[in-house]
């Protein structure tokens, strides 16, 4: 055999091996197969089964029971909250597609197709002015037994009726209906009341300064409307600050599941005592997405203690300047360790008291200051009214100065929305059109393509007022009224106030998410 033949070979005998490996082993499948199912043929070929073991079912072993036990123990004091609420959809405003030829004004084919979407899915905006029905769902905390109950703000806020589901309730009970107490904007915090038969099962508040990164915790609310959901993770970050310019919301962040409904619900620690309400998530899909954001309960209790208080509001104390959110090395460099005054608001304690842009606050009352948010802390806990020593440097040279502490809500209306909307007993008295502005921030005029120090924000509109009937909506921006350029909140105010019943009111507005391609429009009416 020459040397070519004897390779062939090897290769024939190499491929028929395989080829018998693969039979073999298909076989051997197809003998345990019917081995398998002949055996659970009844009499086949006599096979017995007599020496089977039953399966049994060992009795409840409580392995690690800490989660199961604090979720007994929270579980009656969580509920669950439904709200409806009525949006009225404007008579005159047409829905306008994204893109519109020169001078269009609608009324295309394109444009009623548009038309059509929303008149369909949500309920014929701009098209007959019929009322939209909205509900929603969230959860809250019991923390007195006499029906006082912790959530979110935006859970409850313009809600025309508010419904408290206990735990212990069927589900087809309607649930208990609700009041607010008092309304936090600045901490989406919120109180609201039932009147309950019996003494409520309540939760107990901890100190979540105690908590580090890495700590055991449960979340407990009603996702998507799944009562008594309990979810476990551990603490991810604290002090995370997610919402900008609002100096207040320092949030402990945590990987247990937080979904829609969620919010108002309890964020637990291990020894059942609440730290934080489930307020916010950080998601691309609206659903949990492993990022959530608890208002801490150190800060949960001062503001509950004030919304119950006579007011029903929560006040907070300023000295009127501003400064750097974030610590800055080259500032300190500059300036000097401390907090360094970037603006002092016209008319406010601080310039009363001489203080400048510039200066560096290094102590209040003595106490040393590390950070802008110790200073915040420090004053807003005070009382409007009373005193402070301030210690600054300017120059180089160390100096010092006593101010006067006034209310942060009255002293940045503007920027807050006009003392806090829906605050309590005092609201402020609604505008003549029903709606509330605020200042471009600069941040807003870039993306909008809008020149520095133009036009207003529309912050909120009042339900069934002028500004709604002629379709202003929240996150539009108010280039003139009348012809009259609106460059600042003082602006609006100015030329409002000019305004009579009967008069024809025209604005000129860039709606909320349109570009600078995208043009303005008129909003108009008639004044009633």
């Amino acid at each position: 055999m020459d040397s070519r033949a004897s390779a062939f070979w090897v290769r024939f005998k190499a491929k028929r091996w395989a080829y018998t490996f693969t039979i073999l082993a298909t076989l051997t499948v197809g003998i345990l197969v019917g081995t398998i199912v002949s055996s659970g043929v009844k009499g086949k070929e006599g096979q017995k089964s007599s020496d089977a073991t039953p399966l049994t079912i060992p009795s409840p072993r409580q392995l690690s029971n800490q989660f199961s036990q604090i979720a007994k123990q929270l579980e009656p004091s969580v509920v669950n909250i439904n709200t409806e609420s009525t949006i009225k959809s404007p008579q005159r405003r047409r829905v306008r597609p994204p893109q519109g030829g020169q001078g269009d004004q609608g009324g295309g084919d394109d444009d009623n197709g548009f038309q059509d979407f929303f008149d369909r899915f949500f309920g014929g905006q701009g098209g007959d002015g019929g009322n939209i029905r909205q509900r929603s769902l969230g959860s809250g905390v019991i923390v007195d037994s006499k029906g006082y109950i912790l959530t979110n703000r935006h859970v409850v806020e313009k809600a025309d009726r508010i419904r408290v589901k206990l735990q212990d309730e069927p589900p087809a009970t309607p649930g208990h209906e609700a009041k607010v107490i008092g309304m936090d904007q600045e901490t989406d915090l919120a109180v609201i009341k039932i009147e309950p038969d019996r003494p409520l099962p309540t939760a107990k508040l901890g100190n979540s300064d105690g908590m580090e990164v890495g700590d055991w915790v449960l979340a407990i609310g009603s996702p998507f409307g799944l009562q008594e959901t309990v979810t476990a993770g551990i603490v991810s970050a604290k002090g995370r600050n997610i919402v900008p310019n609002r100096q207040f919301q320092s949030f402990i962040q945590t990987d247990a599941a937080i979904n829609p409904g969620n919010s108002g619900g309890p964020l637990v620690n291990m020894a059942g005592e609440v730290i934080g309400i489930n307020t916010a998530i950080l998601t691309e899909t609206s659903s949990y997405a492993g990022v959530g954001f608890a208002m801490p309960s150190n800060t949960v209790a001062q503001v509950y203690n004030q919304l119950i208080g006579p007011d029903h509001r929560v006040s907070r104390g300023s000295i009127g300047i501003e400064f750097a959110a974030q610590p800055n090395p080259a500032i300190a460099r500059i300036y000097g360790s401390g907090v360094t005054v970037s603006n002092v608001v016209a008319g406010s304690p601080a310039e009363t008291a001489g203080l400048k842009i510039g200066d560096t606050i290094t102590s209040v009352d003595g106490k040393e200051l590390k950070s802008g948010d110790e200073l915040v802390a420090d004053i807003a806990a005070r009382k409007p009214g009373t005193k402070a020593k301030i210690a600054f440097v300017r120059n180089g040279k160390k100096q010092d100065t006593t101010v006067t502490i006034a209310d942060r809500s009255k002293l940045f209306a503007s920027r807050l929305g006009d003392e806090e909307e829906g605050q309590g007993a005092d609201e402020p008295k609604p505008s003549k059109s029903g709606i509330t502005v605020r200042a471009i921030t600069p941040d807003l005029a870039d993306r909008l393509n809008i020149p520095a120090g133009k036009g207003v924000v529309v912050q909120d509109v009042k339900q069934g007022s002028f500004g709604e009937d002629v379709g202003l909506n929240r996150g539009d921006v108010i280039l003139e009224l009348n012809k009259q350029p609106v460059n600042s909140p003082d602006d609006f105010t100015k030329i409002e106030s000019l305004l009579k019943s009967g008069q024809d009111v025209v604005f000129l507005v860039r709606p909320r998410g349109s570009r600078a391609q995208d043009g303005t429009i008129f909003l108009a009416g008639t004044l009633p």
